[in-house]
């Protein structure tokens, strides 16, 4: 059926859309137009004028209907809803692109690599890719980085305005990036929308996820340029390179012409190698490359423990260990095996697990050079020698345990070590009376890199190696 229309103004408009005819013209840039009133609309772009404006917040407008669009940022209105899933919009241009996510079209292709996209901008952003086009530059004369997409300049705005219009709801923190926020959200929510294909592990964004799937993988994309040693995580390789190493690095970076870097952790790195470590324990002057890990330390001297176990309430020095002491709760087993896909919940036992395919012994004894896959067999292993003296010498084996409890008691009063020595007493007088002489000028530190054959030929026997 013919289309039809109740006045003849209206049918001529029409007509157009079939004809093609534009007899409207801009006097100012020649572009032409079908109706009057997009001429009208269009003229406003060369004199600025905005005759329309918001009654809420003021706000001017070129034409009627951007006004209309606007007013809705207040009301709230949503006139537009998708018949598949009754979601809403405010544009229809955005329900337009919605809809095609339940269709799959993609009416807009690139005439250069065939690409399609669902819509106008995103076809538009993609093509810089290929020209090479960065048309928006940042407003500032620090930096003139220039970008491809709009959004980008935007949020690149923010690191010199310190704007942060994303804030939480619930602890009103404020971010620059709503991704960021999006992140900060799940530390309330508990949220974990990605998980892992192997294990099953849950993580609240997606690096994260990235970083954990390494554990399975076994891949280490960060090596330290120095000594060619590989990190499944950047953090790590920034940790592992000395201040010398990053400045070196920093140096080679054109990008950051400043003459000294700064690093990811916070501190500015420079040459001076003095400064290795200027990090010191004012208690037993202990130096460390940087603050956090000297933070950790005054931990020993202080006894604190600020993390707590929200189960059992049990406390810990370190992050890390209450991490590995939440898995006794939970069950959780994050590190799996490549070989036998065995899982354990702590790294260590992992590592020790994989020398049982390798057939590694790192850990050996320093009195008959055995070795050993496990630093616990090593210390039974050593109690067979110090049963070798004491039955030697004739002492009773309850000994050593009367000992070694001394020493974990210093490990609560932070006492230094008295030495436990034991002279042979089956020895003619002018011996024995040397070996008190001789213990006069041993150490603790001596003691323990004596072997027993060592302490044999001394007749002093320590219990605290």
């Amino acid at each position: 059926p013919l289309k039809t229309f109740a006045q003849k103004s209206n049918l001529v408009k029409h007509r157009r859309t079939h004809t093609g005819e534009k007899p409207f013209r801009c006097l100012t840039c020649q572009k032409t137009f079908a109706e009057k009133s997009n001429l009208d609309t269009h003229r406003r772009t060369h004199t600025g004028e905005k005759p329309y404006s918001c009654e809420v917040c003021k706000m001017k407008f070129a034409d009627r209907a951007a006004l209309t669009r606007h007013r809705r940022t207040h009301t709230g209105e949503k006139p537009y809803h998708c018949l598949t899933c009754q979601k809403t919009f405010a544009l229809k241009s955005n329900l337009d692109k919605h809809r095609r996510t339940h269709t799959g079209e993609k009416p807009y292709s690139c005439e250069v690599c065939k690409m399609k996209f669902a819509d106008r901008s995103t076809l538009t952003r993609h093509r810089r890719t290929h020209t090479g086009e960065k048309p928006y530059s940042c407003f500032c004369r620090v930096c003139d980085k220039r970008f491809r997409d709009k959004h980008d300049l935007i949020r690149h705005n923010r690191v010199h305005t310190g704007e942060k219009p994303y804030h939480c709801l619930t602890c009103q923190k404020t971010f620059a990036r709503k991704s960021t926020l999006d992140k900060h959200r799940r530390t309330h929510t508990g949220e974990k929308p990605y998980s892992c294909e192997v294990c099953k592990m849950k993580f609240a964004d997606r690096s994260t996820l990235t970083t954990h799937r390494r554990t399975h993988t076994g891949e280490k994309p960060y090596s330290c340029f120095v000594c060619e040693e590989r990190f499944a995580r950047k953090g790590t390789l920034k940790k592992h390179m000395s201040p010398e190493q990053k400045t070196k690095v920093s140096a080679q970076n054109k990008s950051a012409p400043e003459t000294s870097a700064t690093v990811d952790d916070g501190e500015t790195s420079r040459a001076d190698a003095g400064e290795k470590k200027k990090h010191q324990c004012r208690v037993c002057d202990k130096r460390f490359s940087f603050k956090r890990s000297l933070t950790r330390h005054n931990r020993v001297h202080t006894g604190e423990k600020p993390y707590h176990c929200l189960t059992c309430q049990k406390t810990f020095a370190r992050k890390s260990a209450l991490d590995e002491h939440r898995r006794t709760h939970t069950g959780e087993k994050p590190y799996h095996c490549l070989t036998c896909q065995k899982t354990f919940a702590q790294k260590s036992t992992l590592d020790e697990h994989r020398r049982t395919h390798t057939g590694e012994k790192p850990y050996h004894c320093l009195t008959c050079q055995k070795t050993f896959a496990l630093k616990s067999t090593l210390d039974k292993h050593k109690n067979t020698h110090r049963r070798e003296a004491l039955s030697l010498f004739n002492l009773p084996e309850n000994i050593c345990p009367e000992a070694t409890l001394d020493k974990h008691r210093r490990t609560h009063t932070g006492e230094n070590p008295t030495v436990v020595l034991f002279v042979r007493k089956d020895l003619p007088e002018k011996e024995h009376s040397k070996t008190h002489e001789h213990s006069q000028n041993l150490t603790s530190t001596s003691l323990n890199n004596m072997t027993t054959s060592d302490i044999f030929n001394s007749h002093l026997i320590s219990f605290y190696s």
